[in-house]
């Protein structure tokens, strides 16, 4: 396992939301971060669909890890804001959050995200959710 893994795994254990939630990291590397979380009846809203917050809180980790890859030596991240666009009703068997970096300083991290639903196997993906966010370095 690399560093990198190592550094965006460990944090990542330190959520109790990212459990609560059912949610794994997929993939790590520099710059990106993949989230998924299964559908759960658990996490719908009252229509069914998964809930804006359960598919916002998988994006914004998903761009906040990413941002924690290019982040200097001993800093973590914390969310300084995010805008989110609903594409579509989350629907799917499962969700896909992407975090990107776009631009990364000595303080803030600038990351792109979306959220990709799977209905089954072989299925294309639809993005329901797209996101921007600013990320903030901190040190201890």
């Amino acid at each position: 396992m690399s560093d990198l893994h190592e550094r965006v795994s460990g944090s990542f254990q330190a959520q109790g939301l990212m459990k609560t939630l059912g949610a794994r990291l997929a993939h790590v590397a520099e710059g990106e971060v993949h989230i998924e979380m299964p559908f759960s009846p658990a996490l719908s809203q009252q229509r069914g669909h998964a809930h804006a917050g359960s598919i916002t809180s998988i994006v914004d980790s998903a761009c906040g890890y990413a941002a924690l890859t290019r982040a200097p030596a001993g800093c973590d991240v914390v969310t300084a804001e995010f805008k989110v666009n609903f594409m579509r009703p989350a629907m799917g068997r499962r969700f896909l959050a992407v975090g990107r970096v776009a631009s990364a300083g000595k303080t803030l991290g600038v990351c792109t995200g979306e959220v990709r639903a799977f209905g089954g196997e072989g299925e294309d993906y639809k993005v329901v959710a797209l996101m921007q966010a600013t990320m903030v370095f901190v040190r201890p």
